[in-house]
């Protein structure tokens, strides 16, 4: 199989390793050129009234930087949008940023956040990143993935929930997956909360069982194209 570049496009930094670490570590391994977009600030860099503390932003993009390299992902690009408030900007804006992302890396398959998520910020991407590779004539966009996020995903609204349908074995990146989520130690909480390294292990060892593997990581097929 030929090189592609994949896009991963998330809300927050540390999103993007807790609901694709372990699949951008395996097209990594392929030889496949992985770019991240975290289009928001991050809740660790807003201070008790709201406004962003630079020094703490910086910190959670230096985080995001060293797991990307622990994954070794090519590219990690970072949007300014207000954390948890998402909703008080146009929706056309996200589109436009995410729209720059993706003529910029042309990617043929692309992962972002499940639409019906708890956070307003993780559906906002996912509806955003849906409308930017809308597939048009010419489109480059093969393939859109939904995936899910620890403390977000499984609180979804009945109706709305996360139904998988493809998954990822990740047995043997998950250790990496795990070490690059640990640059984010100002973001993870004590188990027996949904968003502790012991947490993420039991999800990809319980996805991995639903089909037969030792761990794995669980997607939604927004839509492919087999041309």
């Amino acid at each position: 199989m030929s090189a592609q570049s994949v896009a991963v496009i998330v809300a927050h930094p540390d999103d993007e390793i807790l609901g694709f670490g372990g699949a951008m570590a395996r097209h990594v391994d392929r030889g496949d050129d992985v770019s991240v977009l975290i289009l928001a600030t991050g809740l660790a860099s807003r201070d008790l009234e709201g406004s962003v503390n630079q020094d703490s932003l910086e910190e959670l993009q230096d985080n995001a930087q060293s797991a990307g390299k622990i994954i070794g992902t090519r590219n990690i690009e970072f949007g300014d949008f207000p954390d948890n408030q998402m909703d008080s900007v146009s929706l056309l804006e996200v589109v436009k940023r995410v729209e720059e992302f993706i003529a910029d890396f042309s990617p043929a398959v692309v992962y972002t956040h499940h639409v019906g998520d708890l956070n307003i910020d993780h559906r906002i991407v996912a509806q955003a990143t849906m409308t930017a590779c809308r597939p048009l004539p010419g489109a480059g966009v093969l393939a859109l993935l939904a995936g899910e996020v620890n403390s977000s995903t499984e609180w979804a609204s009945p109706g709305a929930e996360f139904r998988p349908n493809e998954f990822v074995e990740i047995d043997g990146v998950l250790d990496r997956k795990l070490r690059a989520l640990a640059c984010y130690s100002g973001e993870l909480r004590d188990w027996p909360h949904p968003r502790s390294i012991k947490a993420v292990e039991a999800l990809a060892r319980w996805r991995g069982s639903q089909v037969g593997l030792t761990a794995a990581e669980a997607f939604s097929i927004v839509r492919r194209v087999c041309p």
